[in-house]
């Protein structure tokens, strides 16, 4: 099935859920029993990340087969740019499309581990807007993309982000799931600057359920620009050592988020698991 169909359909807002490829035998066990449990949501769609420099391209593809063959449920595999020629992503697209996956994620991607700039390889792709415009040109594939409420980092300004966005939709980018946020009038105030510029495909809300300090702090560091609310921040401190206690505390914004994006008409949310299924499965029972 095609995601962009399902958020054309009639059935209310879809949940859907995010997984990386695990690095070894352990992580591959709890991440299975995380997607066990977190098929009870009956989630609209599951993702698979790809390392920032395509380094488990492979992987991520055929363990988007197999969860969507051992749990019946629609997988979308994350592509990337980075370090990874169109020969290459031509094999492994041909690879999925032939195993029933109807739906990739195309992204840019991060620049390697320990690179500070983002450089093409011989071969390669430049930008997101480029690898949708493959897919769409040579595969029947759904195809996603991703967004940036408060701007992707490398972006001159929002104005230029939402150019870049448009090439996207162009090239046949069908929905977005933006990165992660935690003021959801930013997020608004995106979808109507996107929408003045013409573009109509789904806005997909991304949300992580935080953990603790330890979790928001990391999130800081590895999302640029993106806004930590305070009184989140202050919670986690109060937890301190009780790991309970913060958990709690994360599920109680993150509950409170999603509700009021439901409330106020977003078409689904998307949430980043981090391979867990608890904190997850406590927000979504809160809404």
């Amino acid at each position: 099935m095609r995601i962009a169909d399902l958020y054309a359909a009639e059935g209310g807002p879809v949940l859907s859920l995010e997984f990386f490829t695990p690095k070894n035998d352990a992580g591959r066990k709890a991440l299975f029993r995380a997607v066990e449990r977190l098929a009870t949501i009956e989630p609209g769609f599951v993702s698979i990340t790809c390392g920032a420099a395509g380094t488990t391209r492979e992987r991520t593809a055929d363990l988007a087969i197999e969860m969507q063959d051992q749990f019946q449920l629609t997988a979308m595999a994350h592509l990337v740019c980075t370090g990874t020629t169109q020969l290459e992503l031509g094999e492994t697209l041909r690879h999925m499309q032939a195993r029933g996956i109807d739906n990739i994620l195309a992204l840019r991607g991060d620049p390697p581990k320990g690179a500070t700039d983002w450089t093409a390889v011989e071969g390669g792709f430049r930008h997101a807007d480029e690898l949708a415009a493959f897919v769409s040109e040579r595969f029947s594939l759904g195809i996603g993309g991703a967004c940036y409420p408060e701007k992707h980092h490398e972006a001159k300004s929002l104005e230029a982000d939402i150019d870049n966005l448009a090439r996207k939709v162009d090239a046949g980018v069908e929905f977005l799931i933006t990165q992660l946020f935690f003021d959801n009038d930013k997020y608004w105030s995106f979808v109507d600057s996107v929408r003045a510029r013409g573009i109509e495909v789904p806005i997909v809300p991304g949300i992580m359920p935080v953990l603790n300090l330890a979790n928001l702090e990391r999130i800081a560091s590895l999302s640029p620009g993106t806004t930590i609310p305070p009184e989140l921040e202050t919670a986690f401190r109060e937890a301190g050592e009780d790991d309970e206690v913060a958990l709690q505390a994360g599920v109680r914004f993150a509950a409170q988020q999603c509700r009021a994006l439901l409330a106020k008409g977003a078409p689904g949310i998307h949430f980043y698991t981090l391979n867990r299924s608890k904190a997850t499965l406590q927000t979504v029972a809160q809404l």
